[in-house]
């Protein structure tokens, strides 16, 4: 027979042990969630960023990113996006997150791109600090958000159909050259981005004039393009849909009389028929049939 005496006695070890599995199992779960976070923070380097949805599909649930957070281990510079604190906020983390992190196939390409290789001396004042992307996907919101120096400037898919490259740490050379794209670092030590080639920037760039201006900023960019590859050249014109950037860049080739320009094969190359007036009252291009300012050479350094 059980007596009140056993019944007390009974809940009283019952209590005990429900202490103690308590304790084991919140032990148990705070070393999971210390060895989540430690991977998170090995993942971090100085400028990565993670966004929500990368969180969320590698088993971060919002109440512990929130944890973390409040505990001050990571830092949110835009609503939706974190880095480690003492992390520094970079443009050119922010393009390697996108590319490599989150697996959008975006590029630098056009202005930005030629600016990176060495000729930011021929771009227009006030443009060098915008950051032209190209890709089939728009760059997420809190992209334009963060507070940078520069300013990301989305520039869709560009005017070549080649299909997108995959953007991952994987990706080889050979893949990335064949869409004009090439990994290139913004400056000594930093990771690689993938980058339009300057054959495939500089039809981006074409592709973007819409005034004199611009007609004279291309100009001086070609001036100094005299290493381009013919056949490569050849490729990217055979996948150019733009008209237009197609005859502005071979008029300016032409123009500055860059050797390569002979060795570039025009098969399959549609330059379309007729005239395009580029810019009012210029002077017609006889070869590509585009108007072209007549004082081209008074803007050249």
């Amino acid at each position: 027979m059980i007596t009140p005496g056993d019944l007390l006695r009974s809940l009283s070890n019952w209590s005990a042990l429900a202490k103690v599995y308590k304790y084991v199992n919140l032990s148990t779960m705070d070393a999971q969630n210390s060895g989540k976070l430690n991977r998170l923070l090995a993942e971090l380097d100085d400028t990565r960023l993670v966004s929500s949805r990368w969180l969320r599909a590698h088993g971060y649930s919002n109440s512990l990113v929130a944890r973390y957070v409040g505990s001050g281990w990571l830092l949110s510079p835009a609503r939706g996006v974190y880095m480690r604190r003492g992390g520094r906020l970079q443009w050119d983390g922010v393009v390697r997150s996108l590319q490599v992190g989150e697996g959008i196939p975006l590029h630098v390409g056009g202005r930005f791109a030629l600016g990176l290789q060495g000729h930011e001396h021929y771009l227009r004042l006030g443009d060098a600090g915008t950051i032209t992307l190209y890709g089939p996907r728009q760059p997420p919101g809190w992209v334009g958000k963060l507070s940078l120096e520069q300013r990301f400037e989305y520039q869709g898919k560009g005017p070549l159909d080649l299909p997108a490259a995959p953007v991952t740490a994987e990706v080889s050379e050979k893949e990335l050259s064949e869409a004009g794209l090439a990994w290139h670092s913004a400056a000594p030590g930093t990771d690689a981005l993938v980058c339009s080639t300057p054959e495939r920037a500089m039809l981006e760039l074409c592709d973007g004039v819409s005034d004199a201006a611009g007609v004279y900023e291309a100009d001086a960019l070609m001036q100094a393009m005299t290493t381009l590859r013919p056949q490569r050249v050849g490729l990217l014109l055979r996948h150019c849909r733009s008209i237009k950037a197609k005859r502005l860049f071979l008029a300016l080739a032409e123009r500055h009389r860059h050797a390569w320009l002979t060795h570039v094969s025009m098969e399959g190359v549609d330059l379309g028929r007729g005239k395009r007036a580029l810019v009012p009252g210029g002077r017609l291009h006889p070869s590509y049939q585009i108007t072209l300012p007549g004082d081209l050479d008074e803007h050249l350094a």
